[in-house]
């Protein structure tokens, strides 16, 4: 998988993409990631990449010019204009980090983790000029109902949410299948609402975990987990699992 990120702060990933998963899988192979300064893309001597807004307003908007530009130099193609449209080459992904997006989910990144290229467009100022989401990206995804200055943190999440997805990235693959967001057709009554109608859940949040020691402080870990009974185990975990999702995400489960 490959990830470019269009950003006028291509110093900003530094950090984050040098620890962790995100860096053993750079180191892998299983993941390239390039930052693209997006002034590079800029025709003054001032490199401006933004304008004020048509119709007046608060704020700056990114020029599409430059955005258009650094895709088409990255994907090594033209994407034509109004009278002559063309279409990205296939397996590639161009994302829009915007809080005006799509909300991206445990099951976008999911869905990401098929192709095999993402770019990923960092949004600044008041905004991106509409014709970016229109006609260069595919998708157009925020990360939440909230504002940021800029998409680099969202860029850096999504990147993050796909790359431990991948093939390879965790070394363990059943490190993804028993965690938040997972999906599930039906839960057992028993481990549910305890009535004899079982509650269908979309997705459930993680169960608690728990490590040595066994007492800190006079709280104890549940006897259940030290008990060796893996039936059980199971079953307070699918329960615990419910019972966290009703308390802290009730809109994830649907009767």
């Amino acid at each position: 998988m490959r990830f470019d990120l269009i950003t006028i702060f291509p110093e900003f990933f530094t950090g984050p993409l040098d620890h962790g998963i995100v860096r053993r899988a750079r180191e892998a192979g299983i993941a390239q990631i390039h930052a693209q300064d997006l002034r590079e893309f800029t025709k003054d001597r001032h490199k401006t990449v933004d304008d004020r807004p048509f119709g007046g307003g608060e704020g700056m908007v990114l020029k599409p010019e430059p955005l258009f530009e650094a895709v088409e130099k990255l994907l090594g193609q033209s994407l034509g204009d109004a009278a002559q449209p063309s279409s990205l080459p296939t397996g590639t992904a161009v994302v829009l980090l915007s809080a005006a997006g799509k909300l991206f989910t445990q099951e976008t990144a999911r869905r990401l983790t098929k192709l095999e290229r993402i770019v990923l467009i960092c949004g600044r100022y008041e905004g991106v000029d509409e014709r970016v989401a229109e006609h260069l990206a595919t998708e157009e995804i925020s990360v939440g109902d909230y504002v940021l200055s800029g998409g680099e943190l969202p860029a850096a999440l999504v990147l993050d949410a796909v790359t431990r997805l991948l093939p390879g990235a965790l070394g363990n693959e059943a490190s993804t299948e028993n965690e938040s967001f997972r999906q599930l057709d039906a839960i057992d009554a028993s481990a549910t609402t305890g009535n004899s109608h079982p509650r269908r859940a979309r997705l459930l949040l993680d169960y608690p975990h728990y490590t040595r020691p066994a007492e800190f402080r006079g709280w104890k870990v549940p006897d259940v987990l030290i008990g060796g009974h893996h039936a059980e185990v199971a079953k307070w975990r699918a329960q615990q699992a419910t019972e966290k999702t009703r308390r802290n995400r009730p809109d994830l489960l649907v009767s």
